[in-house]
């Protein structure tokens, strides 16, 4: 029988996923090194997971206009294209 998850298991990635993800994150050459990669990770997943607007993301996340910022300017530069592409080479456990 499963268990039920709760509330911050559902809102955050799973480490065995993160793990892999984490590598394949863009490194910038300039500015400050984002220390919050795997927030702002799951704060897009969140979003898509649960269909909500920016605005309605939970404050854990941080302020919700920062997450859209970033994820906008990511999606622009191809990031988010070339991480996809990446994923989609390694193998997952499908029962996660």
């Amino acid at each position: 029988m499963r268990r039920e998850m709760s509330w911050e298991e559902r809102i955050r990635l799973p480490e065995s996923i993160w793990s892999k993800l984490k590598e394949l994150l863009p490194r910038f050459k300039r500015g400050r090194p984002s220390r919050q990669n795997k927030n702002f990770i799951e704060a897009i997943y969140f979003r898509y997971r649960t269909g909500i607007s920016w605005r309605d993301l939970p404050p854990d996340f941080g302020p919700w206009k920062n997450i859209y910022n970033r994820f906008n300017r990511w999606s622009k530069a191809g990031h988010f294209f070339l991480l996809f592409e990446a994923l989609k080479k390694i193998p997952m456990n499908r029962s996660i």
